[in-house]
């Protein structure tokens, strides 16, 4: 099979290697934090015993076997041979921005790009390369192994070849296709993130404890996880983050971010991966 380089260690792009190399693909995982390179082995062993006990389709799963194909580094070297570039990197512009201009100078013409953003624009991100009709927005769901649908978002450039290489590789990996229009938030993240905010307000206003809030979704909605559960899974930073996107990109209030949700941030309360956010970990 080929090569497929994710950019990014953090909470998704650990799991969207494990996902590919699970399914036979070698990967790539790139990051500029020496750290993060580090504790991919812990992440992922962490992750596959909690997936396992959650689902029985993911029992198979073994660690020594989904580490065997994934290589780490700091660097470019080897990214002219991938197929598929998956950009998993910080919601912001800059940061996006700057990775792009990289790729474009590293990468074969015949690249694939994925990128895996909440709210911020693939056409824009495509602008920056040669071949921006080789990008497609690859928005996956959060614990990714246990979700059966990746949103994919076609820029204004996007072809219908890449359109289908998409989707071949998404169907390689056990999962659907998508496929919705370039609009800041897309979908998923557009309602999901106004529902975690609103949350987040309730509890700023006292209405209701975080518990309660969530008990609602899932009990009343048959939602498996509340907003502000997902909110901590996400990362209260990256939800603070996309939600300034909405709000710049539409500018309607309904997108402003509550003061509770930047004071927690500041504080470190970054949900699953600090150990604390809206519940201990």
């Amino acid at each position: 099979m080929s090569v497929i380089a994710v950019v990014g260690a953090g909470v998704m792009g650990v799991d969207v290697a494990s996902t590919l190399s699970f399914h036979g693909y070698k990967v790539i995982v790139k990051d500029i934090d020496a750290t993060s390179l580090q504790q991919i082995p812990r992440k992922i062993e962490r992750n596959i015993r909690n997936y396992r006990m959650i689902s029985p389709a993911l029992r198979e799963w073994e660690t020594e076997d989904i580490l065997s194909r994934i290589a780490v580094t700091n660097t470019y070297e080897h990214f002219a041979e991938v197929s598929w570039v998956i950009e998993n990197i910080t919601e912001d512009w800059e940061a996006k921005s700057r990775l792009y201009r990289e790729l474009s100078e590293v990468c074969s013409k015949d690249t694939f790009y994925g990128v895996n953003t909440s709210c911020i624009s693939p056409t824009k991100l495509a602008s920056l390369l040669d071949k921006p009709d080789k990008v497609i927005g690859m928005h996956f769901m959060n614990p990714v192994p246990l979700k059966e649908i990746v949103e994919t978002v076609r820029g204004f450039h996007t072809s219908e070849e890449t359109i289908a290489a998409a989707d071949e590789l998404i169907k390689s990996i056990g999962k659907q296709q998508i496929l919705v229009e370039d609009s800041p938030g897309f979908v998923s993240n557009r309602l999901s993130h106004l529902f975690m905010n609103e949350a987040a307000f309730l509890v700023q206003e006292g209405v209701a404890k975080p518990r309660q809030i969530d008990l609602m979704f899932k009990k009343g909605y048959s939602h498996k996880m509340g907003p502000l559960e997902t909110a901590d899974l996400i990362g209260l930073d990256t939800v603070v983050r996309s939600l300034d996107v909405l709000y710049k990109e539409y500018g309607d209030s309904k997108f402003r971010c509550c003061s509770l949700l930047r004071k927690m941030v500041d504080a470190g309360l970054l949900g699953r991966k600090s150990g604390q956010g809206f519940y201990h970990y």
